[in-house]
């Protein structure tokens, strides 16, 4: 059986071998089995011929037909050369949001543990930190356009990218943190400070690097192309060209002092509050001084700082520029004398005290309007005063301004004058009343000739 076993096997190895060298042969001419030849085919069976018929229908194009047609002169290509400057103001701000996000998530993530600290898990977190924020950035127009209807909806990219921040702070939040959060707020809160402090002494996360990503975070949210330049390029000899006139280039501020940095946009923005730049003064004196020394100059050391009348004490209540002090006292003298006569002589009429006034300016010689203040210009005042002697007051009104006073039927009509008569009866009265009062014996001594005056012409009336 053994024998038989062997035999059969090598008779049928023969026979496949003999099949495939004659099917080879005839491979070479005829044509594939897919394919048709002539009204009559070889093979007869009907079920054969739809299989190949199908097989010619759905056999792939050839390489031939694949191939893109050349564009004449590469007109039609896109850019490929995009600008990649941005706002540099916006970046540094959101640049220095990182380290408090970071700083957050690190502490939360490790409140509670005894064998982990924020500086053991700060690189890995970073990391997460860096590839969540990509993640964000690049389905944020999806995002916008379901929950709000559209990316137009959205805010400032820095507001975008901070809800970011803290989101993947809020995620890294361990139970421990989430219970006792609320009892432990201002300990947390300490941690958070000290643990940022420490990664700008070490240099762990530096600027620069945080600037990098914030400028591709930055071109996924910013919609409008506010902050980003989105100009394309064929060649990169027009990018070239192209930056060195860009609207977001980089500028550093030329003003000695001032070490920012900002786009070429916001030149101007800058340069109107730079606190480095030298200015006009504000109070248009004649210096030029740096705009944040400007307060400080304005009300200590500016000549053209306002200030109060050296005789404000007296009644002068007028602001002048510090350095037109002199020239106020010496315009301004004639009102000044004015109200400390009124001060010193408190009954006399506003008409007398004028010509005092005219008095004391004829006979000073000068020597009032080198009076500082007012207490100084009282004593001058009061000098001249003696050499002058009493001050001399007009009777008539006076005698008219206390008859007046004395009398109801006068109070009554105080439009009507006293007559003469009126006059020196009421004077006669007075010395009547003055004689008989020993008190005011030297009163009555003073005014006697003048109520003799008076006594004269009632008696030629008569």
């Amino acid at each position: 059986m053994a024998k038989l076993s062997c035999k059969l096997f090598f008779t049928l190895l023969l026979l496949a071998l003999s099949a495939a060298m004659r099917s080879q042969a005839a491979g070479k001419d005829e044509p594939r089995c897919y394919e048709i030849q002539g009204p009559y085919p070889r093979c007869d069976d009907l079920h054969i011929l739809q299989i190949q018929a199908t097989l010619r229908m759905d056999f792939p194009a050839t390489v031939a037909e694949v191939v893109p047609e050349k564009i004449a002169n590469g007109k039609d290509i896109s850019p490929s050369f995009h600008c990649d400057l941005c706002d540099t103001e916006i970046v540094h701000k959101i640049a220095r949001v990182f380290l408090p996000g970071l700083a957050t998530a690190c502490v939360d993530n490790t409140t509670g543990d005894l064998f982990r600290t924020p500086g053991s898990v700060a690189a890995d977190i970073r990391k997460e930190m860096a590839d969540y924020l990509t993640q964000r950035s690049e389905n944020f127009v999806a995002e916008s356009v379901v929950l709000e209807g559209g990316p137009e909806a959205s805010g400032h990219p820095y507001d975008i990218i901070s809800d970011f921040v803290d989101d993947f702070a809020s995620s890294k939040r361990n139970l421990f943190t989430r219970v006792s959060g609320w009892l432990l707020s201002e300990m947390r809160e300490n941690k958070i400070d000290d643990f940022v402090q420490e990664m700008e002494i070490n240099g762990f996360w530096l600027l620069n690097r945080r600037e990098a990503i914030v400028q591709t975070l930055l071109k996924n949210v910013d919609v409008k192309n506010s902050f980003h330049c989105d100009m394309k390029f064929d060649t990169p000899a027009e990018l070239s060209k192209h930056v060195v006139h860009c609207g977001y280039r980089p500028l550093n501020c030329m003003n000695e002092g001032c070490d920012d940095i900002f786009c070429a946009n916001h030149k101007e923005k800058h340069d109107s509050v730079c606190p480095f730049k030298i200015i006009p003064c504000e109070q248009k004196c004649s210096d030029n001084i740096m705009r944040r020394e400007m307060d400080r100059h304005c009300i200590t050391v500016c000549p053209m700082k306002l200030v109060n009348c050296p005789f404000y004490a007296v009644g002068c209540h007028s602001t002048v520029p510090h350095c037109m002090i002199d020239q106020h006292r010496s315009e301004d003298l004639h009102s000044h004398l004015l109200y400390i006569l009124q001060r010193i002589h408190k009954e006399v009429s506003l008409e007398d005290l004028k010509q005092r006034v005219e008095q004391l300016e004829k006979s000073s010689s000068g020597q009032l309007a080198e009076a500082r203040d007012g207490r100084s210009l009282t004593n001058s005042i009061r000098a001249l005063e003696a050499k002058l002697g009493p001050l001399e007051v007009n009777v008539t009104n006076k005698a008219s301004r206390e008859l007046m006073e004395s009398s109801p039927s006068r109070k009554e009509s105080p439009g009507s004058t006293p007559t003469k008569k009126e006059l020196a009866e009421n004077s006669l009265d007075k010395k009547e009343s003055l004689e008989g009062s020993p008190t005011k014996k030297e009163d009555s001594s003073e005014t006697t000739p003048i109520e003799k005056e008076f006594a004269e012409i009632s008696l030629s009336e008569n």
